[in-house]
């Protein structure tokens, strides 16, 4: 294949979302591009995850907050595939602490999902090409707010936690002792300021730190 036939390739898209009515009107908006094409679509990260190494995609489109992995998660996965993917993240969050973890996590652009699909699809296309495509508004924002101050496990355990699980239970899950769990509680606590771990949960949610 020659260069100039590469060239004229339509960009292959993964879609990762769980709303089965969007991911199908999102697929349906990009497939009308004539250099875009949609090659498969996920409902969780984890299936996301496992056709993304099957097809080997250009650009991987993704929501956030899905089931068996995150977006965030699928996009820190994606940085270390043996094949060159763009992550874009799509969501309704206008969190500058998402948009710091996604950048960090590799991704390559992060659009609100209400924005016109025109912009989506330009995205594409800037993600493709090694550009950034992000709302510039957003941008500013993140690295003018607080940095995120927990550590990976701190956040691994106070999702948990926000989610009602008991000590034993985060402790069995990621086999830990519930001595150390309750180490990392105190610590999520005391950083975010919080009167417990609910509280600590919902402010690192709100700042878009979980």
């Amino acid at each position: 294949m020659t260069a100039a036939q590469r060239s004229s390739d339509p960009i292959r898209v993964l879609l990762a979302e769980d709303q089965t009515m969007l991911r199908g009107a999102l697929a349906a908006l990009l497939d009308l591009e004539p250099d875009i094409t949609v090659i498969a679509q996920a409902a969780n990260g984890r299936e996301a995850l496992k056709l993304a190494r099957l097809h080997a995609p250009d650009v991987v489109i993704t929501d956030i907050e899905m089931p068996d992995r995150t977006g965030l998660e699928l996009a820190d996965d994606l940085k270390g595939a043996a094949f060159s993917c763009h992550v874009i993240i799509l969501t309704t969050f206008a969190r500058p602490g998402y948009l710091r973890r996604a950048l960090e996590a590799g991704a390559r652009g992060y659009l609100l999902k209400d924005r016109p699909a025109s912009e989506l699809a330009e995205a594409v296309r800037r993600a493709h090409s090694g550009l950034r495509a992000i709302d510039p508004d957003l941008a500013a924002e993140a690295w003018s707010s607080d940095a995120d101050p927990l550590s990976d496990r701190e956040r691994q355990i106070l999702i948990r936690a926000g989610e009602g699980r008991s000590t034993a239970e985060i402790a069995g899950e990621l086999h830990l002792s519930e001595g150390t769990v309750r180490n990392y509680l105190s610590e999520a606590i005391a950083k975010l300021g919080a009167a417990n771990r609910t509280d600590a949960a919902r402010i690192a949610r709100a700042r878009g730190w979980l």
